[in-house]
């Protein structure tokens, strides 16, 4: 018999994967993985086909189409204050998970810890794994997933490498405060201890909030990667373009990496974006957009048994279901795909020790009818 000692022995295949696949089986209305259900702006499509039909199909340089970070670059200006080096502080990537892989490989040697908050999107902990690191779980403080930051300094050891953050939170919609980067940022002062910050939904934050980037804070941007999502902005998951920035002794590091997993991304997207960044509006507007569909789903909810808990950023909201059943949250979101008819994700899976405090998380990227459809559906459970 032909074998392997595998390098992720517990890991199974991604929750996503599980209730996407579920909610296809059992004709659920799929409120589990995130994606949009309503269509990408036509005018995004049309520079695409443009490029292609211009011929731009070939090989993109590997770090990245330049008038992409160019633009990249002017935007990060404008929203955040910050001069970064298109050349040397941006490399494009395929998807945030790309950029995030490479980024952990880039320094995370045998032995070293990462420090990582829980809930957790569930590609921080592989990464790490792969890469023969430690994750050193810690869990953000319900209700509002807060972050205890006492307890992140009792963490610290002469063997943290890596402290990897996430605002927008996915999946809780936590999001940092001022306050949070100034208390992060006194604990790694005249340490070797490096930053990845997560912040794929940073155009989605509600109530008039501002997105805490990394990039807001001179002296933590100097030890950290920003990692970013074009597919969470324009609704265009399935084109997985992202891309990384890190001051250019980090990314000279990350780009080793990036050039052996996918050397180039998509050619005529990155053309396509580069256009369609110019356009302030194409993202300024999202948080509009996307707060209107949380409000809605929220007041379509209010008829249920269920329990909203706060939803500050992304496109998630998490229902508390203790006032209808005891099952466990795994359970539970397989009886609401097989039985009631609406595929949800159990929070669970995002906690290394699988705690459960059951409650459940819904993407509300979807048309209006969808959720109407699907509230009308989960107010009868």
């Amino acid at each position: 018999m032909l074998g392997i000692n595998s390098k992720l022995p517990h890991t199974g295949t991604t929750i996503f994967t599980v209730m996407s696949k579920m909610a296809s089986d059992h004709q659920a209305i799929n409120l589990s993985q995130g994606f949009p259900d309503f269509k990408v702006s036509s005018d995004l499509i049309s520079l695409v086909n443009r490029y292609m039909q211009m011929g731009m199909n070939q090989y993109a340089p590997m770090e990245g189409e330049p008038e992409l970070r160019k633009q990249l670059g002017q935007k990060i200006k404008r929203l955040y204050h910050c001069e970064v080096d298109p050349d040397t502080q941006i490399t494009i990537t395929a998807g945030a998970t790309e950029a995030v892989f490479s980024a952990v490989s880039a320094i995370v040697n045998p032995g070293d810890e990462v420090i990582i908050f829980e809930p957790a999107y569930d590609c921080y902990v592989p990464a790490v794994h792969l890469n023969q690191g430690v994750p050193v779980p810690i869990p953000l403080e319900l209700p509002d997933f807060e972050i205890n930051w006492d307890l992140v300094k009792q963490k610290i050891s002469a063997k943290t490498k890596l402290i990897i953050i996430n605002s927008p939170n996915n999946p809780s919609g936590a999001v940092f405060s001022a306050n949070d980067l100034r208390q992060l940022a006194d604990l790694v002062r005249n340490t070797d201890i490096l930053i990845l910050s997560d912040e794929v939904y940073e155009h989605i934050i509600f109530d008039g909030e501002s997105h805490q980037s990394i990039l807001l804070h001179q002296e933590l941007m100097e030890r950290s990667m920003a990692v970013y999502s074009f597919g969470k902005v324009f609704h265009a998951t399935g084109w997985k373009v992202g891309y990384c920035i890190a001051p250019a002794w980090l990314t000279k590091e990350i780009r080793k990496v990036h050039q052996f997993i996918t050397f180039s991304v998509n050619t005529p997207t990155q053309f396509a974006l580069a256009q369609y960044l110019k356009d302030h509006n194409n993202y300024e507007e999202l948080a509009i957009f996307y707060q209107k569909k949380r409000d809605l789903f929220l007041d379509l909810m209010k008829g249920s048994r269920f329990v909203p808990l706060k939803s500050a950023g992304t496109y998630f909201q998490l229902f508390s279901y203790r006032d209808i059943s005891d099952k466990p949250d795994l359970e539970m979101a397989e009886h609401l795909t097989k039985k009631v008819g609406v595929a949800s994700i159990p929070i669970s899976v995002f906690y290394s020790n699988k705690q459960d405090d059951h409650i459940l998380r819904f993407c509300f990227a979807k048309s209006d009818d969808t959720l109407k459809s699907a509230a009308e559906i989960l107010c009868k459970v």
